[in-house]
């Protein structure tokens, strides 16, 4: 085999001391250490399985462009690299590892998850490849989501690729026994971003500076849909859980909280949390859609997401990781975020652009109102 210093770039040291172990997931694992390459693995969901993993002291290797190795655990093996744009190069340095388990989280396109099936076929017992609960019928028939509810969905091409990237690994499964488990998050945050419904390109920052300033916050509808968030750490229990798990292969799960809420109650917390009044501004999310840029994307994001109701059943991950429960309460996980960017200026990144639209679709629609003012 390869000596890892050959190829690998940054190698941390391990701990001799892994600080407070995840007994769930320890449990789940039978105490058993795994070797588990992860694709990607800085990102909103995957930040929080690379913690935990790295906590129970599994052999974790990365396959990242490097941009913030600066915050990863100890004990990782990076190995730098974009697998998209030089796939040759990341495999010579990969050499001839194999693996327990692939984690693809960076996988949005057929033919990237075709590459994978080439490269992995025989080099890892399971392949995991995140697709998205987006994926599901718009609008939904049933407001009871579960894995086996229709894939379709005419307003967002980034929902309509994950369902062709999942057409082709349950191809290869069937075909030719490639070890494939799919999952569906919903809306995942973290510490880095508050969760709400319209914002503009960097994120939900101006939507909380609007707040603060006591300027009114768009919501899409009339605010009394329901919507399910999840906070980072609850998620990667679930799917830390369905790793080296032999149901897991060839199967669909969704993860996420069972807790949902209006989007008045969300806006509500976040406002409750702030410390302001909430002043909301209700949008159609039709006119919404058609009056933002395109950058915001929320034809797809709203009319293809957010704008539906729906609730999620669980039952079938509860089988298959018995135990798991999503613990972090909105309230809980919107307290930690806002306490996070608080103390983190980097985090605040101004939208002045979006924050001048917020205010002429709200000025533009005031003068409509005005108009027909006898």
């Amino acid at each position: 085999m390869t000596n890892k210093r050959h190829f690998v770039l940054l190698r941390r040291n391990k701990f001799t001391n892994f600080g407070k172990i995840n007994l769930f997931t320890t449990l789940v694992h039978g105490g058993h250490t795994m070797k588990i390459l992860i694709i990607g693995g800085t990102g909103t969901i995957s930040s929080a399985i690379t913690r935990q993993l790295a906590a129970e002291g599994h052999d974790l290797w990365l396959l990242n462009r490097g941009n913030r190795s600066a915050e990863l655990p100890q004990n990782v093996t990076l190995v730098t690299g974009d697998i998209n744009d030089h796939t040759e190069e990341v495999m010579a340095k990969l050499g001839d590892e194999t693996f327990d388990a692939v984690c693809e989280f960076i996988g949005f396109h057929p033919e990237q998850v075709a590459r994978d099936v080439r490269l992995f076929a025989g080099r890892t017992k399971q392949y995991v490849f995140i697709s998205s609960a987006s994926a599901y019928n718009k609008p939904a028939r049933q407001h009871v989501i579960t894995e086996g509810t229709t894939l379709a969905n005419p307003y967002w091409e980034y929902s309509r690729n994950k369902i062709a990237c999942e057409a082709v690994l349950m191809q290869a499964y069937r075909e030719t026994g490639f070890p494939v488990t799919i999952v569906r998050p919903s809306h995942t945050y973290c510490e880095r971003e508050v969760p709400v419904g319209v914002h503009g390109s960097n994120g939900s920052w101006q939507v909380l500076k609007r707040m603060i300033e006591g300027k009114p916050v768009i919501v899409h509808g009339d605010g009394s849909s329901l919507w399910t968030m999840t906070w980072n750490e609850d998620f990667a229990k679930g799917f830390i859980g369905l790793l080296g798990n032999p149901q897991a292969i060839g199967e669909v799960y969704q993860i996420m909280s069972d807790e949902s809420l209006t989007w008045n109650q969300i806006y509500q917390c976040v406002a409750d949390v702030l410390g302001v009044e909430f002043k909301p501004y209700y949008v159609s999310s039709d006119y919404l859609a058609a009056v933002a840029p395109p950058a915001y994307d929320l034809r797809g994001a709203l009319l293809g997401d957010k704008a539906v109701t729906v609730r999620f059943d669980c039952s079938k991950l509860k089988r298959a990781v018995p135990g798991f429960c999503a613990t972090t309460h909105l309230d809980q996980g919107v307290r930690k975020a806002i306490s996070y960017i608080m103390e983190h200026p980097e985090t605040q990144r101004e939208d002045p652009e979006f924050d001048a639209w917020c205010d002429k679709v709200i000025e533009t629609l005031e003068n409509a109102k005005g108009s027909f003012e006898c």
